[in-house]
């Protein structure tokens, strides 16, 4: 299949785009639009806080697992069909949910959620793969990472506005409408991507080499973890910020969002601009120039924190400028760990999704096991993060650029 490596014609964004910015936003706000009804439901079901957050917890385990399951079967039927099945599931877990009696069938049905959810985090990498070249790529990638920066903002905020004049029930209602909503516009909006000329057979075996070929390609790993590494320096802010930010430095929580929104407009804009930078320099040499930021000012950071040198200034410029990089970092390393695997982008962008919500999730459970009242573990995670990206890249990654020829 011939990909077009200028897909932006004009102003407007293409229809297809706009969709897949919609799929990947089912699993976002999934995750974000409840958060601020966990004390109703807990209160509804009459069990405690803490057991709310294990619908959390299942919700992710389904979206990660799921992932490496998308990727070989578009691979092989197509990239509509599992979506279908994605959004299906996606739907009625939903319902399901806000129909739920229990907290028992609430763990179960977010677990199903995440896994329909999956779906949308997959096959739209494969999808913008099929139809562009990589420097297309990273530019739809940009456009993709704006949802993934307005998801925080916005979903909170609706979930809170339900939340006025309805119970939780509510949320998950609107979540049934929006993948109902994505299910009509795939069937209706989308055209079948994957190339014909390329159908990959689904069998077990071939499909457990393709991942430890994967796994091998040294290229793609290494810009696969570079993205990865940046993006748990993103979860360990998620994780800890909200403590060294509150409890450290008194900005009292009613505040916090706008701490938390400054950081996702910091992204949004820097997604933005790395969408006109491609245009004239390949992604390669855009992430070549940024990639060095987050890793010397989080590392500055955390030497100043760690002398006993530290504020609130100093912290907020450090989480904004890790952040933001991730706008640049994010889409181009994504663009171009892809643009070599034309025949098997499904499978490739599954394990490519897995690999990096795994290392996500891990810095998570390190911030939450080297917790000792001070900002240093989460300076130090994001500082290690970011330096382990940089060293990817420089001594990995950018040796063996030339020496893959792009898959068709």
């Amino acid at each position: 299949m011939q990909t077009d490596s200028s897909p932006f014609q004009g102003k407007r964004l293409p229809g297809w785009l706009i969709l897949m910015a919609a799929l990947t936003a089912m699993g976002a706000l999934a995750i974000d639009m409840y958060l601020p009804s966990f004390s109703f439901i807990a209160k509804d079901l009459g069990v405690g806080s803490n057991t709310i957050q294990l619908t959390l917890s299942t919700f992710l385990v389904g979206l990660a697992f799921g992932q490496m399951f998308y990727g070989p079967i578009s691979d092989r039927f197509g990239r509509k069909p599992p979506l279908y099945f994605g959004i299906c599931l996606y739907v009625i877990s939903a319902l399901g949910c806000a129909l739920a009696p229990n907290i028992e069938t609430l763990l179960v049905l977010r677990f199903f959620q995440g896994l329909g959810g999956s779906a949308g985090m997959v096959i739209p990498r494969a999808v913008v793969r099929d139809k562009m070249g990589a420097e297309g790529a990273a530019r739809a990638f940009s456009m993709l990472m704006l949802v993934f920066g307005l998801a925080p903002i916005l979903a909170p905020f609706i979930g809170g506005l339900l939340l006025t004049f309805s119970t939780w029930r509510a949320i998950f209602a609107t979540l049934t409408v929006f993948g109902a909503i994505c299910l009509i516009c795939t069937h209706r909006v989308m055209e079948e991507t994957r190339d014909q000329a390329h159908v990959v057979p689904l069998h077990l075996g071939r499909v457990l080499r393709q991942y430890v070929d994967l796994l091998r390609h040294r290229q793609f790993m290494a810009y696969v973890l570079c993205g990865g590494l940046i993006q748990a320096g993103l979860f360990a802010y998620i994780s800890g910020g909200p403590f060294v930010i509150i409890e450290l430095h008194g900005i009292k929580p009613q505040n916090f969002g706008f701490v938390f929104g400054a950081n996702a407009i910091g992204l949004i804009a820097c997604s933005q601009i790395n969408a006109r930078l491609v245009i004239k320099r390949s992604a390669d040499r855009v992430l070549g120039k940024i990639i060095w930021i987050p890793a010397i000012l989080t590392t500055t950071v955390a030497i100043l924190v760690a002398c006993g040198y530290e504020s609130l200034p100093l912290l907020l410029i450090g989480f904004f400028g890790f952040l933001s990089c991730h706008g640049f970092v994010g889409p181009n390393a994504s663009a171009i760990a892809l643009a070599q695997q034309g025949k098997q982008a499904g499978t490739a962008a599954a394990l490519m999704g897995t690999l990096q919500f795994g290392i996500g999730m891990l810095s998570g459970v390190v911030m939450g096991l080297w917790h000792d009242g001070t900002a240093l573990p989460l300076v130090t995670v994001m500082a290690v993060c970011g330096v382990a990206a940089l060293l990817l890249y420089r001594y990995v990654a950018r040796h063996t650029t030339q020496t893959v020829a792009p898959q068709a």
